[in-house]
């Protein structure tokens, strides 16, 4: 099989796409350089091929997975796909050609590389979800509940079972900043949109009135004495701050204080300088 050194396959982004992407590496016995969305970002003397999306040859190729892997690889290689792992479809491609070979004994092989490398960008991922069943806030806008998130992988797919079974009577929508994906919830049907630009519409009066009462009760049942800032960080990053309607204020009040340090040293160093 040749290492396909001077080959970069192009493909459309879609999950079917990449399939078509193993499927054409297959067919000719070659593993590309490089696997990119759309046309490189740089120039490059290798051949650039453009993979066509074909529903049957993408079907094949995910029909073979578990029948000569497994289940779980399957799995695997789907939320492999919703990671921000850099080189994440090269990755997924050599992945399955180790798989084919091996069959079902991959799963176990931990020491490789190809298979670390999964194995840590998917509990990245889901653990991220994980996180998110939490801090998602909602609001409500005249009957909807919608909320922003911006993880830093494409965690709406893993997320939407969790949030339309547990508000199974609820219309609702959990926009993706960063993937502009979005999670749509409405008439008991689940919709997952992507490509979207969304900006919430400005919160009524009623429900800044509901959010000063959540703000509250989270500084209510807090216990001084037992405060650890450190803890807290490790439970709840702080990029997920600013959008949770408990930490918004004391991350805007942190802002303004290193603002205030930082005008304060410029200060010191302009007067230093005259």
């Amino acid at each position: 099989m040749s290492d396909g050194r001077n080959v970069i396959y192009c493909y459309d982004g879609t999950f079917d796409g990449l399939m078509c992407c193993v499927f054409e590496s297959f067919e000719q016995r070659e593993i590309p350089s490089e696997i990119s969305i759309g046309e490189p970002c740089q120039l490059s003397l290798s051949d650039i091929r453009f993979i066509e999306t074909i529903a049957e040859k993408s079907e094949r190729v995910t029909a073979a997975i578990p029948k000569k892997i497994s289940w779980d690889a399957l799995d695997l290689v789907r939320k492999m796909f919703l990671s921000c792992a850099e080189d994440k479809d090269l990755t997924i491609l050599i992945f399955l050609h180790k798989g084919f070979r091996a069959g079902a004994k991959i799963m176990q092989m931990l020491a490789d590389d190809t298979v670390n490398s999964i194995n840590k960008a998917v509990f990245h991922c889901t653990h991220e979800a994980h996180l998110l069943t939490g801090f998602i806030r909602f609001s409500d806008y005249n009957g909807y509940l919608a909320a922003v998130i911006e993880p830093k992988n494409k965690v709406i797919p893993l997320l939407a079972s969790h949030f339309t079974d547990r508000f199974r009577n609820e219309d609702f929508l959990i926009y993706d900043k960063t993937h502009r994906m979005a999670l749509i919830y409405y008439s008991h049907k689940a919709e997952i949109a992507e490509n979207i630009d969304f900006e919430l519409p400005p919160a009524s009066a009623e429900e800044e009135r509901y959010r000063e009462l959540w703000k509250s009760f989270y500084k209510t049942i807090g216990i001084k004495e037992r405060f650890n800032p450190r803890c807290r960080m490790n439970l709840m990053p702080k990029r997920f701050w600013a959008n949770m309607t408990e930490m918004r204020d004391e991350l805007n009040i942190r802002d303004e204080s290193t603002n205030r340090i930082a005008e304060k040293c410029l200060t010191t160093i302009k007067d230093n300088s005259v």
